[in-house]
């Protein structure tokens, strides 16, 4: 099944693994629109994208915002969601719990806003891509907001795949990928949590955004898989 044809919207689509979504679904052929809070972002992820492309600011935290965005978009085949500001790991004891809910407001209370207002926009055949994380099969200490979050993304996944029937909706769950999400953290930091996740994993080497987004255009494409959460990691939840 190809996406030649097919117009897919990726809300968190200007960075990392959307924009990456966004430019393989564009090269098979689709027509993109990509969405993020940041209208710089927008800008520079049109840049990037095929001619046609689409790009508007959105900040899924605003629920008014997010019934206008789909209002302007109307009707489309697929919605991709990877939006979501950087996760900060940190123990229980010392924990902002104003932060916590700021995470949990943008990525689990955005997806659900972003899938209230979209979901009655796809067309016949069409579907539903979240996604979660192997923090929620693997947590680690300081990480009880990023694998509640990514539980809850994998518990909707498989409601709405029913609610939502026969709309199809699956979730990504990939491990540590080489993307800005890790942005915060200072560059020796980030450079040594690369080396030390190769050397932990399987395969040897941390993924590029690029490889995890074929999971994405593959749950796109086919018509069977519902309700799915479809690891991603290298191996990260074998060791």
């Amino acid at each position: 099944m190809s996406l030649q044809g097919q117009r897919i919207v990726v809300v968190g689509g200007t960075s990392g693994i959307g924009l990456a979504v966004a430019e393989a679904a564009a090269r098979e052929g689709a027509a993109v629109v990509v969405a993020s809070r940041s209208a710089s972002r927008v800008e520079s992820a049109l840049k990037l994208l095929p001619e046609g492309a689409e790009g508007h600011p959105l900040d899924v935290t605003d629920e008014a915002s997010v019934e206008a965005f789909f209002g302007r978009v109307g009707a489309f085949d697929h919605l991709v969601f990877t939006a979501g500001e950087p996760l900060t790991f940190q123990p229980l004891a010392g924990l902002d719990l104003t932060l916590g809910r700021s995470f949990l407001e943008a990525r689990l209370w955005g997806t659900y806003a972003v899938v209230k207002h979209g979901a009655p926009l796809i067309r016949e055949g069409g579907s539903v891509v979240l996604t979660s994380g192997t923090v929620a099969r693997r947590p680690m200490a300081g990480t009880a907001i990023a694998a509640g979050l990514c539980g809850a993304m994998e518990s909707l996944t498989r409601a709405l795949a029913l609610e939502l029937a026969p709309v199809r909706v699956n979730a990504v769950a990939p491990g540590v990928v080489r993307t800005d999400l890790w942005r915060d953290l200072p560059e020796e930091d980030r450079a040594e949590l690369y080396r030390a996740t190769a050397d932990s994993l399987p395969i040897g080497r941390v993924a590029g955004p690029e490889e995890i987004a074929e999971t994405y255009l593959y749950l796109m494409r086919g018509g069977v898989s519902t309700g799915s959460v479809v690891v991603v990691d290298g191996g990260t939840v074998l060791v």
